[in-house]
C-alpha cells in the first residue's frame, strides 16, 4: 500500500509539472552564490599602490583578487591593501610552474619547481588565501604523458605536508600543456593523492578546445573543483582562422561557453565560491566593462 501511495504521489507530481511548467523546489539545483574576482596582473592600467588598485576593483563590485608568487609585490603592502579595502586575496598563482616544471627531465629543475610551489603555499598563508594554483607539468618532445604524470605526482606529494601546515590547498590546473585533456583524467590525477589538500582549478574557457563542455567537467569534478576562471573563447573563430589562439579574440560572454549550463552544473555540485576573470589588463573603463560582463553571464544582477 505504501509503495502504491508513493507511486501515485510521484505520478501526480509529474502531471502537475507537465501541466503547469512549475517544478517543485527540490527538483531545481540551487543557484550558485558566486563572488567576482580578477587576477592582480589584470590591473596593469590602474596606477598606484596595491591599496589604490584594490579600491579600484572594489569600486566596480569585485570582492577578490589572485596574486602571483613569486612576484614583485611586497606582501605586507598587499595585506595592508586587503585590510584597508576588504578585498580578499582568495588565491595565489605559482608563477614558476611553466619554466621550472615538475615534469622536467632534470631533477634539479624539478627541485626548483617544488621550492616555488612551497613558496607559493607560504605566500598564500601570509596573505590569507586558501588555494595555490599549480600547472603540474608539461608534455612535450622531451616529456611523455606518463613521465609527466609520474614526475609531477612525486613532486606534489612532497608538498602535501607544506599545504596542510599552511592550511592552503594545491589547486591543479590543466591548460594547453598537452597533459590531462579529459575530466576523468583530472579526477584520477587528483584522487590518487588521497588528500584533502589537492583539488582542481578549472578554466571554463581554455578547455573548450578539447571538445568536452565545461559543465561536463564541473559535474565530473564535483567537490574536487576548488576554483574556476574564464575569459572568452570562440571555437568558430579559431577554426576560421586555422589558429587555436585566435579563439581568444572575443570578450567575456562572446565565446562558446554555455553559461546557463555552467551555472546549473555549479549549483548541482554545490559550488559556491569564487569566479575569477582572466583577461588582458586595462584601465578603469575596461574594468567596468569586465565587471558588467561578469554580472551578466554569472546572473549576479538582473
Amino acid at each position: 500500500m505504501t509503495t502504491r501511495r508513493a507511486f501515485l504521489r510521484a505520478t501526480a507530481g509529474a502531471t502537475f509539472v507537465a501541466a503547469t511548467g512549475i517544478a517543485f523546489a527540490e527538483d531545481k539545483p540551487a543557484k550558485p552564490k558566486l563572488k567576482k574576482a580578477v587576477k592582480y596582473g589584470m590591473m596593469s592600467g590602474i596606477k598606484g599602490s596595491p591599496t589604490d588598485k584594490f579600491n579600484a576593483i572594489k569600486k566596480f563590485g569585485f570582492q577578490g583578487v589572485e596574486i602571483d608568487s613569486p612576484s614583485g609585490l611586497k606582501l605586507d603592502e598587499v595585506v595592508a591593501a586587503r585590510d584597508a579595502t576588504g578585498i580578499l586575496i582568495h588565491g595565489v598563482i605559482d608563477s614558476v610552474h611553466w619554466n621550472k616544471t615538475l615534469s622536467n627531465p632534470d631533477e634539479k629543475v624539478r627541485a626548483e619547481g617544488l621550492a616555488a610551489l612551497r613558496g607559493a603555499l607560504k605566500d598564500a598563508k601570509t596573505v590569507g588565501a586558501d588555494t595555490a594554483l599549480l600547472v603540474p607539468g608539461v608534455v612535450n618532445k622531451d616529456v611523455t604523458y606518463e613521465q609527466c604524470w609520474e614526475r609531477s605526482t612525486a613532486e606534489v606529494k612532497k608538498a602535501l605536508e607544506d599545504a596542510e601546515k599552511a592550511g592552503v590547498k594545491i589547486a591543479i590546473e590543466v591548460v594547453w600543456n598537452n597533459f590531462i585533456t579529459k575530466p576523468e583524467q583530472l579526477v584520477e590525477y587528483i584522487d590518487q593523492f588521497k588528500s584533502p589538500w589537492v583539488g582542481a582549478y578549472f578554466d571554463c574557457s581554455n578547455m573548450l578546445k578539447y571538445g568536452v563542455p565545461a559543465a561536463t567537467w564541473i559535474r565530473q569534478l564535483g567537490k574536487r573543483m576548488l576554483k574556476f576562471d574564464f575569459k572568452g573563447y570562440s571555437i568558430t573563430k579559431a577554426k576560421a582562422a586555422k589558429d587555436e589562439w585566435k579563439g581568444f579574440a572575443v570578450g567575456i560572454g562572446e565565446g562558446d561557453e554555455d553559461w546557463p549550463e555552467i551555472l546549473k552544473a555549479c549549483g548541482e555540485v554545490g559550488y559556491n565560491t569564487w569566479a575569477t576573470a582572466e583577461v588582458a589588463g586595462g584601465d578603469e573603463k575596461w574594468l567596468a566593462d569586465v565587471s558588467a560582463r561578469m554580472d551578466k553571464i554569472l546572473e549576479l544582477k538582473s
